[in-house]
């Protein structure tokens, strides 16, 4: 399935991290040190723009000790002020890092996971915008034309990709 999707059929590289993007085998839950999701509310998708104007994936790095659900929950409040309702993994990133240390010292270094999934979410509030996280500006609900038009205009292929899957493996179509 993954061949039709230029960018995530191979090596995606984010800085110092390469990533290959595995959709046939469970991952090692011990590495997971990421949680990634693209929101759906009914058949709209859920986008966030940051205040530099980028648009970026929804998720991020857990906490120490924290459970990826848990993780994923938080992380949902921060940056789209959404409570999950639903989560369906159907990938996982399997990153490698050729930083000398880990970005930070509770996660695996230098391989961990970052877990993909699409889910239903319903927003209750406003992001929280953390004083240590991505400050959000705006989260819309978009058709899938419309989110993957958004990720590809500022050359993020690699996230237009995770939700054409997303859409594919939500919809079969």
């Amino acid at each position: 399935m993954l061949q039709q999707f230029k960018t995530l059929s191979g090596p995606v590289h984010w800085g110092v991290v390469t990533a290959h993007l595995n959709i046939e085998q469970e991952p090692d839950e011990s590495l997971i040190s990421n949680i990634s999701i693209i929101p759906v509310v009914g058949n709209q998708y859920v986008v966030m723009q940051l205040e530099d104007g980028r648009w970026e994936l929804i998720g991020g790095t857990l906490e120490p000790g924290e459970h990826y659900m848990d993780g994923l929950r938080r992380e949902l409040m921060e940056e789209i002020g959404a409570e999950l309702v639903s989560y369906q993994p159907f990938g996982h990133f399997q990153c490698s890092s050729t930083a000398e240390a880990a970005y930070r010292p509770h996660i695996p270094h230098p391989n961990f996971i970052r877990l993909l999934g699409y889910g239903e979410v319903k927003i209750v509030a406003k992001p929280l915008n953390p004083e240590d996280g991505e400050q959000v500006s705006l989260v819309e609900l978009v058709d899938i034309n419309e989110a993957v038009r958004r990720f590809e205009s500022i050359n993020r292929y690699d996230i237009a990709e995770m939700y054409k899957l997303a859409h594919i493996v939500k919809t079969g179509k």
